[in-house]
């Protein structure tokens, strides 16, 4: 199986040859999860490669250090490639998949991702946001406001990160306050088709109060416009305005504490989960009446479409230094509230739709205990304590047989309440010079709570509940065979607990899903300009928690995809070929099938539009939202030009075909994207002039296919974008 998958990597790499990405590592890391006594994140070698320093493993290290496949991406690398919120990461982070369900985030990597549309049923590929979990997958699209950098891990996370991570973890960091008075103010205009006009205002100023206290704000307004040509109204859908504003207060009342206090607020309404028929495939495509788009960016719908939520994030960070030891403490507590209505036809006629509310609270604490000292043996203990209370409310199915036809309505009001416990613990030993152990495990205990109303009347099951728990654990040997290069092999596993199905009406909770992963990997700078990362990795995935559309194509139902094998490789090239040009380049091979899946959902569509729901043997098929092969290249170079500096941008990304259903009937020719951008930066870096472009091909994609018994319908991501941007910094 190796030998395929390094056959695969070798064809790739011969095929992209001396083509990469840049990125700019040029942040400074002062992340409240690592130690008090901080270390530069960022320090440049004779050759001009970059050494980065991440907390992927919950204290401060060289990224070429750390036994994980994991990719860290600075603000600025994320602005020139066009990446805007994390879904969009997929163009620029190996193996990951910005996946969504209408409003709801399901990012995928290696194969690894959630279906699941509760407001309970956390993604297994978590989010953290400087260290605080953050399980509302309705609310996790997250514009990226001011970030210092996004660390990615690949695999499972099942001690340190070991809270629904069985596919690995997305980690924002954003800048804690300095003492020094510092700040930015960022324009940007850019239009699309439809004479769409996508606005971006931004602010971020920080500064001392005094010499102990210290104090920042960003602020983010975005509105784009609707490109998507309404049909029925006129006009354009697919708009979206977001406001959201953060401010932290560090408070650093000796040398060895620190205290951060973080409050954030968003406010995001938007029509983005408009969507279109895919093809024709519409139950409403033969009834007078009826109109059918006939681009990608067109819509015509009963209503409408509505994605709006709040939240209000309160975090709490603290770091003491003990001497040997560091103390360390992170509380999060999110409150969410939000209004849906999707279309579930996706055409004019009111065959089925769903308008609903949503709302929940989240409240976490974790503590933990690290060695600092320089000895052999480097050590970190915690506990975790996760409280989640979340529901819908409203939430009505709505069906009709066509136009004039009586429309029946059936109200549900779902709730779910979780309580999850952990312990974890993890140690790296040096056995000899240059060889390294590291273990480590999580105990979980959780409990789930599920209750719902249907039309306002309670079931019989009454309130349902189940309890799970779960050791899961990772083990890793480095060998340092060179200064700058390394081996690993790690083995690890990971676990999701049983979910309740909150749209439907049965009180059985999902069996937890688990999975075993081994992964090999190869860090090493054989040139002073030269990095590349390999790595190879096995899983063995079982119980899968999948969801897919009911009978009437309306509700959903959740089950258990019995198993599945994903295996591959990952190859990561940057190249510093002089001051002036970086190149970077990541190319991935993903085989995901179900080894056994005998009772799937599938949907076969009908000839006069609608899909015939039929049970069906999936084993054997790919995995949704699984590529066989990506490739990400880029570059970034720079110029002195008169007594300012010229940088030019690139990114390409391309992707084999992905499918979306368990029969592989629905699915995404393979597609590229390119975008880039040109900058002019003055002499004393206060002033900076850009001119970006997104999609500059404007190619033709989807986000996302959704079959169901009513059709197939498809949201498209944007077209060509192109605009301006000014920034000033002081």
């Amino acid at each position: 199986m190796f030998k395929k998958i390094l056959s695969a990597l070798a064809v790739l790499a011969c095929s992209a040859s001396g083509t990469a990405f840049a990125q700019d590592f040029g942040a400074d890391a002062q992340s409240p999860d690592a130690n008090p006594n901080k270390t530069p994140a960022v320090a440049e070698t004779s050759g001009g490669l970059e050494d980065i320093v991440v907390t992927a493993t919950r204290r401060e290290e060289r990224l070429q250090d750390v036994p994980v496949a994991v990719t860290a991406i600075t603000n600025a690398a994320l602005g020139g490639a066009g990446v805007g919120i994390l879904r969009e990461l997929t163009l620029v982070v190996p193996g990951f998949q910005g996946g969504r369900n209408s409003g709801v985030n399901q990012p995928t990597i290696r194969g690894v991702g959630s279906s699941g549309v509760g407001m309970a049923d956390e993604a297994n590929v978590a989010t953290y946001i400087d260290g605080v979990y953050h399980p509302f997958s309705f609310t996790s699209s997250l514009d990226l406001v001011e970030i210092e950098r996004i660390e990615v891990l690949r695999g499972p996370q099942g001690t340190v990160f070991g809270r629904n991570a069985t596919g690995g973890l997305v980690n924002v960091i954003t800048p804690d306050p300095s003492f020094t008075t510092k700040g930015r103010v960022e324009a940007r205009f850019g239009r699309m088709r439809n004479d769409a006009n996508e606005i971006d205002l931004r602010t971020y100023v920080t500064g001392g109060l005094n010499d102990k206290i210290a104090m920042d704000f960003a602020g983010l307004y975005r509105d784009n416009g609707g490109f998507i040509t309404d049909l029925v109204r006129g006009g354009g859908l697919g708009d979206s305005r977001m406001f959201n504003v953060r401010s932290k207060l560090l408070f650093e009342p000796s040398e060895t504490a620190r205290i951060i206090l973080m409050a954030n607020y968003v406010d995001h309404e938007s029509s983005v989960n408009t969507v279109r028929p895919y093809g024709s495939n519409t139950a409403a495509a033969t009834i007078p009446g009826v109109i059918l788009p006939k681009g990608p960016w067109e819509a015509s719908l009963t209503e409408v479409p509505i994605s709006n939520y709040e939240q209000v994030t309160i975090n709490l960070h603290t770091a003491f230094d003990l001497g040997s030891v560091s103390l360390q403490t992170t509380t999060g507590y999110i409150d969410n509230n939000g209004k849906q209505f999707t279309d579930s036809d996706a055409s004019n006629i009111l065959l089925g739709q769903i308008p609903f509310d949503t709302s929940g609270k989240s409240f976490s604490q974790e503590v933990r205990l690290l060695s600092t000292g320089r000895g052999r043996f480097k050590w970190i203990a915690g506990l975790y304590f996760f409280k989640l209370d979340a529901g819908f409310e409203n939430i009505q199915l709505q069906n009709s047989a066509g136009p004039g036809q009586p429309v029946t309505v059936t109200r549900l009001d779902p709730s779910s309440k979780v309580k999850s416990y952990a312990a974890f613990g993890e140690g790296t030993y040096e056995v000899i010079d240059s060889l390294f152990l590291t273990a480590g495990g999580r105990y979980t205990e959780e409990t789930r709570r599920f209750t719902t109303l249907r039309n306002l009347v309670p079931l019989p099951f009454g309130r349902a509940k189940a309890s799970f728990n779960k050791w899961t654990y990772r083990v890793a040997l480095r060998y340092n065979f060179a200064d700058s290069a390394n081996v690993y092999a790690s083995y690890g596993t990971g676990f999701k607990s049983g979910v309740f199905n909150e749209l439907g009406v049965l009180g059985t909770a999902t069996r937890p899903e688990t999975i075993k992963a081994a992964e090999i990997g190869l860090k090493a700078d054989p040139l002073s300009w030269l990095r590349t990362n390999l790595s190879i990795y096995r899983y063995k995935y079982n119980d899968l928690q999948v969801q897919a559309r009911d009978a009437a194509g309306v509700s959903y139902i959740l089950q258990n995809a019995a198993n599945a094998e994903i295996y591959g490789g990952e190859l990561e090239v940057t190249a510093a070929v002089t001051k002036d040009l970086n190149l970077r380049g990541a190319l991935v091979y993903t085989h995901a099938e179900y080894t056994s899946f005998p009772a799937a959902q599938g949907f076969v569509p009908r000839p006069t539009g609608g899909n015939q729901v039929v049970p069906s043997d999936a084993s054997g098929n790919h995995m949704i939202r699984a590529p066989r092969h990506t490739i990400n290249l880029g570059f970034d170079w720079g110029r002195d030009v008169g007594s300012g500096r010229l940088q030019i941008v690139g990114n390409l990304f391309h992707s084999a075909r992905v499918y979306y259903d368990f029969l592989n009937l629905a699915s995404q020719k393979p597609y590229t994207t390119l975008s880039g951008e040109m900058s002019w930066t003055s002499p004393n870096e206060a002033w900076r002039f850009s001119i970006w472009a997104k999609n500059i091909t404007n190619e033709a994609y989807v986000q996302t296919l959704r079959p169901g018994a009513l059709g197939t319908d498809a949201i498209f991501e944007r077209p060509r974008q192109v605009g301006l941007g000014a920034a000033y910094r002081f």
